[in-house]
C-alpha cells in the first residue's frame, strides 16, 4: 500500500468528483506526491507538522496503472508519484488523524 496525507475538506471534495487532482504543491510539481509505508511518517513531519483536520489515505498501487511511477526523491529514496488524478476507487481506507497527537505521531499510530 501507499499513502497520501491531505486536508479532510480536500478529500470530501474529491469524493464528490470521483478523483483527487492534487494539492497546490502536487499541481506545481506535475504529479501527486505519495509515500510508501516507511516514508509517510517523515513526510508528515516535514510537510504537515502543525496542520489539523487531515486524513490519511491508504491507496492500492495496483489500481493506478501506468500513471504511477517510483522516482528518486528525498535522499535518493524512491517515492511513488502519480502522473494523473487519484481515482477515489483506488483508495481502500481513509483515516482522520487524531487531533490530540502531533501529526507525525498520529500517522504512526494509524499505521500500527
Amino acid at each position: 500500500m501507499i499513502y497520501k496525507l491531505l486536508a479532510a475538506a480536500d478529500w470530501a471534495e474529491a469524493e464528490t468528483q470521483g478523483r483527487y487532482d492534487g494539492s497546490a504543491v502536487d499541481l506545481r510539481d506535475g504529479f501527486i506526491h505519495l509515500s510508501g509505508r516507511d516514508q509517510v511518517v517523515e513526510t508528515a513531519a516535514r510537510h504537515f507538522a502543525g496542520q489539523s483536520d487531515l486524513v490519511l489515505l491508504t491507496v492500492a498501487p495496483d489500481r493506478l496503472g501506468a500513471d504511477l511511477r517510483w522516482e528518486s526523491s528525498r535522499g535518493g529514496a524512491l517515492f511513488p508519484h502519480l502522473y494523473g488524478p487519484l481515482p477515489t476507487d483506488a483508495v481502500v481506507a481513509v483515516a482522520p488523524l487524531p487531533v490530540e497527537l502531533p501529526v507525525p505521531d498520529a500517522v504512526a499510530a494509524l499505521l500500527t
